[in-house]
Formats: structure tokens, C-alpha cells, sequence
């Protein structure tokens, strides 16, 4: 239908004109031009003034089924969606982002190109680092995360968590969160740190959210984290992605740090996967 309406709208065009206008690929152009010749609804014939070139164009079959979806399938189509969304709203935001997107694609998004990277043991040098950063900027390392940020194959991903870089295309890996198993279907969420430089580019939000998506694939159905009141920023960043103060949870975990003050239990919306 968008090659369809393209032609209707803007007349013959080339296959290179087509991909242009409707924002796909040559070659899937192409194909939709193979299926569209077979049901007679477009005709394609040399350009004039490049014999090299074919045109793409309606035939009389095609103009008439495009007069009547103008006529019958359109306005049909915009009541329809009118039913579920402000159509004179949610149109111009679509456009917006098609130009946002024309200007700069997904792969260059978010925040200029920023990537989720899986652990892997060259990792684990920065893994160690960020975190012994924000640490022992704060508070004191304690003997268990020496262990862990030591050891994260063994005392992490082995027993079934993960660990979870960011990733910025200028300055390497910014930031690091991890997913340790503590229980049947149960993770903790820890060792969650961004390096100063990269802080105010929304890293920490992008990555804690991947690092959601992931306890979830594994198959969590409790997730909580320990922290500390003085983190207030990290603090924040839990409740705004979904964590809440839990009594339960500091009873039953909150003795492993002596600086956790806070308890935290994820109940905001679960992944579509989950």
C-alpha cells in the first residue's frame, strides 16, 4: 500500500525514487514491484531520459483500486484510529520522529551511539575498576565485594547472573550493573556503577533498564537491591524505574553490606517477554 500510494500520489517513479520517498531498502522495493506487476496493478516501462532506468507507474486497474481505497479504505482507517488516539496529535508525532530518525538512525541512538555489552572476561578488568571507583569514593570496600568484583565468573555468571556493560562509541565501557542469583527464580541486583565522566548522559537509566530485561529473561520472578541513602541519585533512579522501599527485603538481605540502609523490591512492569 505505500508503494501504491506513492505512485497515486506523486506520479511514476524510479525504484531508487520510490525507496526514497517511502523509506525502504532497493531491493525490497523491488520485490514489492514483482508481487504488484503480478496482480496487474503497476506497469513499468523506460525512462525517457534514461533508457538505462524503468519506471514504475499505475496502470488503469491499480488507479482504480487506489480511487477506491481513497474513497472506501481511508477514511474508514482514520475513524478506526480515531477511536483509539488523537489522530490530529499523533500524526505530526509520527513525522517528527521519521525526521529524528532520517537525521539520525537507531543504530546511532541513544545518546550517540551508546551499546549494552555481555561480560566476558576481558571485561573484567572494568568491571572491578568502575565499581572499586564509586565504592571507595564513598564508602569503604567491604571483604564481600572484594570477593565478588575479584571473582565475578565464579561468585556471579557461574551460579547463573550475568553482568551487564554500557558502552559509549568515545569513551569505551562507562558503566557496569550486574544480576546475581540468590535464590530460585530470585536475583539480586548489584554492583551498579557509571565513571563520573560519563554521568548526565542518561547511561545509568539505559543501562539499568537493559539490566531489568535480563534478570526477567532469566527467568526472575523477585528482584530486589541493597543501597544506601547517601547514593540519593542511584536511590532515585531505582524508584523511577520501579524499585520501592522493603521492610521484608532489608530483614531477610540487608546484613551482607554494613553501609546498606536501603532495601528495595522491583514491582514496576515486567518485560513483554517476561
Amino acid at each position: 500500500m505505500p508503494l501504491l500510494t506513492a505512485l497515486y500520489r506523486h506520479g511514476p517513479q524510479t525504484v531508487g525514487e520510490l525507496a526514497e520517498r517511502i523509506g525502504i531498502s532497493q531491493p525490497a522495493v523491488t520485490r514489492i514491484q514483482s508481487r504488484l506487476l503480478e496482480l496487474d496493478l503497476i506497469e513499468t516501462s523506460r525512462d525517457e531520459r534514461d533508457q538505462r532506468t524503468r519506471t514504475i507507474a499505475l496502470t488503469g486497474k491499480g488507479r482504480e483500486a487506489m480511487d477506491l481505497a481513497r474513497t472506501v479504505l481511508w477514511p474508514r482507517l482514520r475513524a478506526a484510529v480515531a477511536e483509539v488516539c488523537d489522530v490530529d496529535a499523533f500524526l505530526p508525532q509520527i513525522a517528527a520522529m521519521e525526521t529524528a530518525l532520517a537525521a539520525q538512525p537507531l543504530e546511532q541512538r541513544p545518546r550517540g551511539g551508546l551499546a549494552i555489552r555481555r561480560f566476558s572476561d576481558d571485561l573484567a578488568p572494568d568491571f572491578y575498576r568502575i565499581n572499586a571507583q564509586w565504592i571507595e569514593d564513598m564508602y569503604t570496600l567491604e571483604p564481600t565485594d572484594v570477593d565478588v568484583l575479584t571473582h565475578p565468573r565464579e561468585r556471579l555468571i557461574e551460579p547463573g547472573g550475568d553482568i551487564l556493560f554500557v558502552e559509549d562509541p568515545k569513551l569505551g565501557i562507562i558503566g557496569t550493573c550486574a544480576l546475581q542469583k540468590t535464590g530460585e527464580r530470585q536475583f539480586e541486583l548489584t554492583k551498579m556503577g557509571v565513571v563520573p565522566e560519563a554521568r548526565g548522559r542518561k547511561a545509568g537509566e539505559f543501562l539499568l533498564h537493559a539490566t531489568i530485561e535480563r534478570a526477567f529473561a532469566l527467568g526472575c520472578d523477585r528482584l530486589y537491591l541493597l543501597s544506601n541513602a547517601k547514593g540519593a541519585a542511584g536511590v532515585h533512579l531505582y524508584e523511577k524505574v520501579g524499585f520501592v522501599h522493603d521492610a521484608g527485603i532489608m530483614e531477610e538481605f540487608g546484613k551482607r553490606y554494613a553501609r546498606c540502609n536501603v532495601a528495595m523490591l522491583y514491582t514496576g512492569p515486567r518485560p513483554a517477554s517476561a
